[in-house]
């Protein structure tokens, strides 16, 4: 998860290898589930997100942990620690 101040984005990435093309990249929440599609970058895929869309609250006040998935990858469930509210907090 990384943060662009000037253009207010949040872009978050995940380690696939052998990426090409996009490729579907779905985020589930306790409460909300988005399909995205995510672009190769280096050493993955990633999407990025204006830093106000609501889909980022969603992870922040997930309940204990939220879902990145990707085709052909297994699930990452990463805790919604103060982490994550902080980097959304410092892009808007």
């Amino acid at each position: 998860m990384r943060c662009d101040r000037a253009r207010q984005t949040v872009t978050l990435t995940r380690a696939v290898a052998g990426a090409s093309g996009q490729v579907p990249m779905t985020i589930a929440t306790s409460d909300v589930t988005r399909a995205l599609v995510a672009v190769p970058v280096a050493g993955g895929v990633a999407v990025t997100l204006s830093a106000r869309d609501p889909l980022l609250d969603a992870m922040a006040f997930s309940r204990g942990r939220f879902a990145v998935e990707v085709a052909g990858s297994t699930p990452l469930y990463v805790p919604s620690w103060t982490e994550v509210s902080r980097v959304i907090e410092d892009c808007r």
